[in-house]
């Protein structure tokens, strides 16, 4: 299918986009339990990067399913090919020189492996939001737990479709009696003590 496309060489590379936004780019690949605090805490580190005149965006899951993943709906398939295509969107992000963020469920190991084989050594920043199923369900901020236990949503994640967390993520934000904040400036320190930051600034 794709043996009559050439790949095209860009003259302005990554590492000369880096030098001009004056940091390192990447990719903070958030995975976690729904409720557990993905989006918010995504949305909190963007905020402070952006105060530090980091280039950043945001790639949230339920955005994404709003317009280019508007076709998939929620089964095993389509949450690989949900998890396909964000990774194809976040490499394209991350070769123009921006720290991207995906705030995605990502539920299983194998999927998120093969998003992190998309990415050079270094690129790829795994972030699992350890929120235990039982404090998610509590929060249940958009009442998506309560549907499913009643049998109104299949396939949700932690109730009748599997979460597997992961085994080697770069960095671990445990949110129960936290605050978000807290947690934010966990996920900045680790970029600034790592080199993707300018920690002048």
């Amino acid at each position: 299918m794709t043996e009559n496309i050439v790949w095209h060489d860009h003259k302005v590379s990554r590492e000369a986009r880096n030098q001009l936004c004056g940091h390192k780019s990447c990719v903070l690949w958030y995975t976690g339990l729904s409720g557990s605090g993905k989006s918010t805490i995504a949305n909190a580190v963007d905020e402070l990067l952006h105060k530090r005149s980091v280039h950043t965006y945001v790639l949230d899951g339920d955005n994404i399913r709003h317009g280019l993943n508007g076709d998939l709906a929620f089964s095993d398939k389509d949450r690989v090919e949900n998890i396909r295509r964000v990774g194809e969107v976040a490499k394209l992000f991350v070769d123009s020189g921006l720290i991207v963020t995906t705030a995605f469920i990502s539920p299983f190991r194998a999927d998120r492996k093969l998003a992190r084989k998309l990415f050079e050594q270094g690129e790829f920043v795994e972030v699992f939001i350890d929120t235990p199923l039982e404090v998610c369900e509590q929060r249940d901020p958009k009442g998506l737990y309560k549907k499913a236990r009643a049998g109104k949503i299949p396939h949700f994640t932690g109730i009748d479709s599997e979460y597997e967390a992961p085994d080697g993520a770069e960095l671990i934000v445990e949110t129960d009696g936290r605050s978000v904040i807290d947690c934010a400036h966990q996920v900045v320190a680790y970029l600034a003590e790592n080199g993707y930051l300018d920690t002048n600034k």
